[in-house]
């Protein structure tokens, strides 16, 4: 990307978006017969704004790009990738230097693995670590943990010595003793309890409070709508959908696109309807609509022309037919 730009938007400075991405893609290199180089497309035409105070949750099902999302916006992908649109941070545009001053300062990630934690290391010194103030390293890392009801004694134990909901508080202490603005929570919630998920979903929760920008990457709608203000919905590389929770009510009446539809009527508190077949492949997306091949509406039209993004009812959504 190219040296600071200021976004074209004529936004106010009260209601700018702490995170806004517009036209991003992504490709990596693959060779054809051991030769011919190519590009497989993983992530395209991704679009999504995160506001101070927000969480902001991108839904999306294993293989979809998710995780590549967020190594896009904190600049640690591969040397041979190839990406393409927009990625601004509190207006201003991001490049690859710049990403490298605010990643783990104004920006910072929470892992999806607890071996992300240094094993060497214990937990009370490894937040310390991060904290700038060093009179108030010591003060800042115990009002972390006793917010998310860690035990008095947990700063002295190593990561091997906690339980996975343990842990996995350790790892979000570190983002709530950092000074970041934006948080993106990488698939926080794998393998949890139903008592330690809903404990984490409030923990996270809590990472919202002083303005601060919350991206929570899942493929659990359900966890999703307990803490998200808006959901964006993903699929085979692609922002189909972005809807505010409200709008996952009823028989999904108010949402627009016939995937996300289909999402809300899977669950088992609804008509509980699978959808039939599977999201593409990287490198295999029609040339139409992306979803067209499982689209219960879909036409020919679908098939061969891509639909472009459209602002409807406070939400966006790519349907020809919304």
């Amino acid at each position: 990307m190219s040296s600071m730009e200021k976004t074209p938007l004529s936004e106010t400075k009260e209601m700018q978006p702490l995170l806004k991405v517009r036209d991003f893609s992504l490709a990596f290199p693959q060779y054809e017969n051991g030769f011919q180089e190519t590009y497989i497309q993983v992530i395209r035409d991704f679009e999504l704004s995160i506001y101070p105070g927000e969480i902001v949750a991108v839904v999306g099902s294993s293989g979809s790009g998710k995780s590549l999302l967020a190594d896009s916006i904190l600049g640690i992908l591969p040397e041979n990738a190839k990406t393409g649109g927009k990625i601004y941070f509190e207006g201003t545009r991001l490049t690859k230097r710049r990403q490298e001053q605010l990643r783990g300062n104004a920006i910072s990630l929470i892992p999806q693995s607890v071996k992300a934690l240094d094993p060497l290391m214990k937990t009370g010194k490894q937040v310390q670590s991060i904290v700038r103030d060093k009179k108030a390293k010591k003060r800042i890392q115990r009002e972390a943990f006793q917010k998310l009801g860690l035990p008095a004694n947990t700063d002295k134990k190593y990561p091997f010595e906690l339980s996975g909901g343990m842990a996995r508080r350790v790892l979000i202490a570190t983002a709530m003793a950092s000074e970041a603005r934006l948080i993106i929570a990488d698939e926080p919630t794998p393998g949890l309890d139903k008592k330690t998920l809903r404990e984490i979903l409030q923990n996270i929760k809590q990472l919202s409070e002083n303005n601060r920008g919350i991206m929570f990457i899942t493929h659990d709608i359900h966890a999703a709508l307990k803490i998200a203000d808006k959901i964006a919905v993903f699929y085979g590389g692609e922002t189909l959908e972005i809807a505010r929770k409200e709008d996952f009510s009823g028989d999904g009446e108010n949402l627009r696109h016939p995937y996300t539809k289909a999402l809300w009527r899977a669950l088992p508190e609804n008509d509980f309807k699978a959808l039939k077949g599977n999201q593409p492949e990287a490198g295999r997306v029609p040339k139409g609509c992306v979803f067209e091949p499982r689209c219960p509406i879909a036409t020919d039209f679908c098939k061969k022309n891509k639909p472009k993004s459209e602002i409807i009812n406070n939400g966006m959504v790519r349907c020809f037919y919304a």
